[in-house]
C-alpha cells in the first residue's frame, strides 16, 4: 500500500497542509490533489453521512494523487470507525472529546495492532490494507498500522487541565485545540472569551512541543500562519469545504441579491 505521508513528514520534522471536506464523493477528494499543494485530506465524518464504501473511494482518490487521508470521528464510536477507515486505507485518526489520559490510551489501545509487541486490539481485517491477493505480510501490516497518525483534539475545560497527562501518553502524535467546544464545556459563547480560549489554545501548543507532541491548528487564510508559526507550529489545515461554501454563498448571493432586489 502506499506510503504514509504525514508519518513521513513527522519524522523527517517537515511542516505538512491538510483541507477538511464533508463531502463523500470521491471527485471532491480528486480536485484537492489535482491542485498539489495539499499533503492529505481530513474527511470530517463527525459532521457527515457516509458508509464503508465511501471510504475506499476517498482513500483511493487520495492515493491516486498522492495524498494522505486523516478522518475525523465521533467519540461514542470512535473505536469501530476508525478500524473501518484504517481498513478502507485511512492513514491518521483525529479522536474528539477526550478528557483524560486513560481514554486517550483507550482509543490508542484499539487501533494498535494486535501483536505481542503492540499489544493493541486491531487484528488483521480482509480489507484494502492487507493488500488482497497476494496478502501482505502480518508484521508487514502490523507496520503499517503502527504507522497511523494519531491526532487528538483538546476541546474540553477537563482536557485542558489534563493536558501534561494527554501529551505524556505514548503514542499521541499531535494535537489540536478545538475553541467552540471548548468554550461550551466552560458555559461561554466563543464570540466572547476570545482571548480566553486563545490563551488556552497557546498553552496547549507550549505543553505539547514540551513534549515531543505536534501541534495542528486550522487556519482560514495562509495570513493566519504566521501567528501559529511563531509559537512554533509547522502543521496546519487550511480551510473547510461547508465553511468556503457558506462564505461564498453569503458574500456573492447577498450581492447579486442587492442588485438583482434593484430591478424589481
Amino acid at each position: 500500500m502506499k506510503t504514509n505521508r504525514l508519518r513521513h513528514l513527522l519524522n523527517e520534522g517537515l511542516p505538512s497542509i491538510g483541507t477538511r471536506i464533508e463531502t463523500s464523493w470521491p471527485v471532491i477528494t480528486e480536485i484537492v490533489g489535482a491542485t498539489g499543494h495539499f499533503d492529505y485530506v481530513e474527511f470530517v465524518v463527525e459532521y457527515a453521512p457516509f458508509t464503508d464504501y465511501d471510504l475506499e473511494n476517498i482513500a483511493r482518490a487520495a492515493e491516486l494523487n498522492n495524498m494522505g487521508t486523516m478522518i475525523k470521528v465521533d467519540f461514542q464510536n470512535r473505536a469501530y470507525v476508525a478500524q473501518k477507515a484504517m481498513a478502507a486505507g485511512f492513514q491518521s485518526i483525529m479522536f474528539t472529546d477526550h478528557r483524560n489520559a486513560d481514554e486517550v490510551r483507550e482509543s490508542i489501545y484499539v487501533v494498535r495492532p494486535d501483536t505481542p509487541q503492540d499489544q493493541g486490539r486491531f487484528g488483521y481485517p480482509n480489507r484494502r490494507w492487507i493488500g488482497y491477493q497476494p496478502n501482505n505480510p502480518q508484521m508487514d501490516y502490523a507496520a503499517m498500522v503502527r504507522d497511523t497518525v494519531l491526532i487528538f483534539m483538546i476541546e474540553k475545560q477537563v482536557a485542558m487541565e489534563n493536558i501534561e497527562e494527554i501529551c505524556s501518553v505514548e503514542g499521541v502524535d499531535m494535537v489540536q485545540f478545538g475553541p467552540s467546544d471548548y468554550s461550551m464545556s466552560r458555559g461561554w459563547n466563543s464570540s466572547e472569551h476570545f482571548d480566553e480560549f486563545k490563551a488556552a489554545e497557546r498553552e496547549m501548543i507550549q505543553v505539547a512541543l514540551a513534549h515531543g507532541v505536534q501541534p495542528r491548528c486550522e487556519i482560514n487564510a495562509p495570513d493566519d500562519a504566521q501567528y501559529y508559526i511563531d509559537l512554533g507550529v509547522r502543521h496546519f489545515c487550511l480551510g473547510d469545504e461547508l465553511r468556503n461554501n457558506t462564505i461564498y454563498w453569503n458574500r456573492q448571493g447577498g450581492a447579486l441579491r442587492s442588485i438583482v432586489s434593484d430591478l424589481s
